[in-house]
């Protein structure tokens, strides 16, 4: 039988890597339209057969499109395979991946280059929500050299600008989805926050350790991997996500003082395995739990206060460096609220042709 040939590109997007494709050439069909993702990253726990690279990080896809929405430019419909079990993910949103989708549009033709910068709004299909790029376009040509420097990738790369908007509910409906600032579950204080990404706060020490350990010492930790399973199970249906056995959110966050001049420090697990970093919107929602009051960070995060336009600059510190977010607050009667958040990301295309499928 003769292979099947899908057009593609893959780019490194933040500090993820995944294939891109114009939804134009997958099937409209969900079942089949998965199982050619399935096929094009590989099944099994190597992907050996496909271009997947073996890692949650590296066996992601965006699906985009002209958008059917009219604020909108682009529609992106993010999806997780996930690794080794044969199937995929598209309840979460994945910021890093996002900041190639507007290379991705300028390649694909989708949206025309403008002189100097090209603004991009896109509409995450995952959440409903939308977040406008802004891509470095001299002389109305996409580049992708330029001075910006982002954890967790080596040298420098354009930066591109994802300026967020209306994050808060963007799973569960809203900022707070339990409708508690902290809950104890299995006698652990935590906080359920959904500020872009479903993310449950944890402070470390409450679970026998420092919070400073490896990526690879923590996933070597069955018995807090257990702890931390148990209490995703009980949190899924409060936060309102239903049964998250196998699912990618919530994300688990194990947060400890800032040791390199950040606000707080971080392990996050995506869902079972230590993330190398840290999700772009998982940090979103971590930036909210040092911002807001009464959350387990409380006691944990430097205080940060608003300058005069009201952002709150929140450095979240990750095993392989730090992740600042720019987040937009007001002041009303009721406290702090949030009302926006900036990023600056960057991608780089990889490869670009036709993948084969039997």
């Amino acid at each position: 039988m003769a292979q099947r040939a899908i057009p593609y590109m893959q780019f490194r997007g933040g500090s993820s890597k995944g294939l891109y494709f114009d939804a134009r050439d997958l099937p409209v069909d969900i079942d089949h339209r998965n199982q050619i993702l399935l096929d094009a990253m590989g099944r099994d726990a190597r992907q050996i057969d496909g271009l997947g690279g073996a890692h949650a990080l590296t066996s992601k896809v965006a699906i985009i499109s002209p958008s059917s929405r009219p604020d909108a430019d682009i529609d992106y419909l993010f999806v997780q395979v996930v690794v080794g079990e044969n199937r995929v993910d598209t309840t979460p949103n994945c910021g890093n991946i996002l900041a190639g989708v507007g290379p991705f549009a300028i390649e694909a033709n989708m949206v025309d280059a403008q002189e100097g910068e090209t603004t991009i709004c896109v509409h995450m299909v995952n959440s409903g929500k939308l977040c406008t790029l802004v891509v470095q376009t001299p002389m109305g040509e996409i580049t992708y050299e330029g001075n910006t420097a982002i954890a967790g990738v080596p040298g420098t790369a354009a930066a591109v600008v994802c300026q967020y908007q209306d994050t808060i509910g963007s799973a569960c409906g809203s900022l707070f989805p339990t409708g508690q600032h902290i809950d104890t579950i299995n006698g652990i204080e935590v906080s359920c926050i959904d500020n872009g990404m479903p993310v449950v706060l944890l402070r470390a020490s409450d679970l026998g350790i420092t919070g400073y350990e490896s990526p690879a010492e923590l996933d070597a930790n069955e018995q807090l991997k257990a702890s931390l399973q148990a209490m995703r199970l009980q949190l899924g249906p409060k936060m309102n996500l239903g049964d998250v056995d196998g699912a990618a959110v919530p994300k688990m966050c194990l947060i400890s003082p800032a040791l390199q001049g950040g606000v707080i420090n971080t392990r996050t697990f995506i869902p079972y395995k230590c993330h190398d970093a840290i999700g772009v919107l998982g940090a979103v929602s971590v930036a909210a739990g040092c911002i807001l009051p009464n959350t387990v960070a409380a006691d944990v995060a430097k205080t940060v206060e608003p300058d005069s336009d009201g952002n709150v600059l929140v450095s979240v510190e990750h095993p392989s460096g730090e992740f600042t977010c720019a987040v937009e607050t007001s002041t009303e009667d009721s406290g702090i609220q949030l009302t926006g958040v900036g990023l600056l990301r960057t991608a780089r295309l990889l490869s670009r042709g036709v993948l084969y499928i039997s």
